[in-house]
């Protein structure tokens, strides 16, 4: 084969290549479409913008101990400096801020643990444990002054909780909006709404908001449940997730001075 016949060839090798990326990625896609109409229609706990915390049984026991995470919090917000910006672990939330004004301290990011962090607030850790379907969990910080612009999650196979821990006044001063309806966070309550519909959020005290930011699986009736599981099982393989999970292993050798030893779990 002369130079021409195996550029060409290489050529021929790539577009066929891309094509079958392009092709996967559709395929892949429409299931997660598919999925999204499933959960709608097989929800437990329908399909609020903000859902009644009595819903869920677990919350009580969380809201119970919430000094108890508290406590730990204190301990992290030492170092507040040192923590990342959301956008340092997801690239994604460059979308949505550019500065320092919102910082987190994960536990854990869409199933990837963070074993140094787990081990400094080891009872933070154990409370979020009991939480079915568990897949993210971090303090969120948010600065005086800082505003998150209308977004959206991409998937609704997932729901958000935020337990207020530090809720400067005054309080209606800092909220969020899904949707149509507008809510405060109150110390030691949790919130908790589908991420799916558009939502924003505000600081405009002149003090520090911190929640507990928590992703777990929406519950489902079968087979939507069984199928929103194999999806978020598969997303640890995305290079979304790779690269959320490079970037918190750079992170923690940082922070906490050597990296976890064994693969990410």
């Amino acid at each position: 084969m002369n130079t021409h016949q195996s550029t060409q060839s290489g050529k021929t090798g790539g577009i066929a290549a891309m094509e079958r990326a392009g092709a996967a990625t559709r395929l892949f896609m429409a299931i997660v479409a598919f999925a999204e109409r499933l959960n709608l229609r097989l929800s437990k706990v329908g399909n609020s913008c903000v859902h009644e915390t009595g819903s869920f049984p677990w919350v009580a026991s969380v809201e119970r101990e919430w000094r108890v995470i508290r406590g730990e919090l204190d301990r992290v917000l030492i170092r507040k400096a040192e923590l990342p910006h959301v956008q340092d672990i997801t690239a994604d939330a460059a979308a949505l801020s550019r500065d320092a004004g919102w910082k987190t301290f994960p536990l854990v990011a869409y199933g990837i643990r963070s074993q140094p962090s787990i081990d400094l607030c080891p009872e933070t850790w154990r409370i979020v444990r009991t939480i079915p379907g568990l897949t993210t969990a971090m303090f969120s910080i948010l600065d005086p002054g800082k505003h998150l612009p209308p977004h959206r999650g991409p998937y609704n196979g997932v729901l958000r909780l935020h337990l207020g821990l530090i809720v400067p006044e005054p309080s209606e001063w800092a909220a969020i909006r899904v949707g149509p309806e507008r809510r405060h966070w109150q110390e030691g309550r949790a919130l908790i709404f589908d991420d799916a519909y558009e939502h924003e959020v505000w600081n405009d005290t002149s003090g520090v908001r911190v929640v507990l930011f928590v992703d777990f699986e929406k519950p489902l009736r079968f087979p939507a449940n069984a199928l929103n599981r194999l999806l978020l099982g598969f997303a640890a393989f995305t290079p979304f997730l790779r690269e959320i999970g490079n970037n918190l292993r750079v992170w923690e050798q940082r922070f906490h001075g050597e990296l976890p030893p064994g693969p990410p779990a």
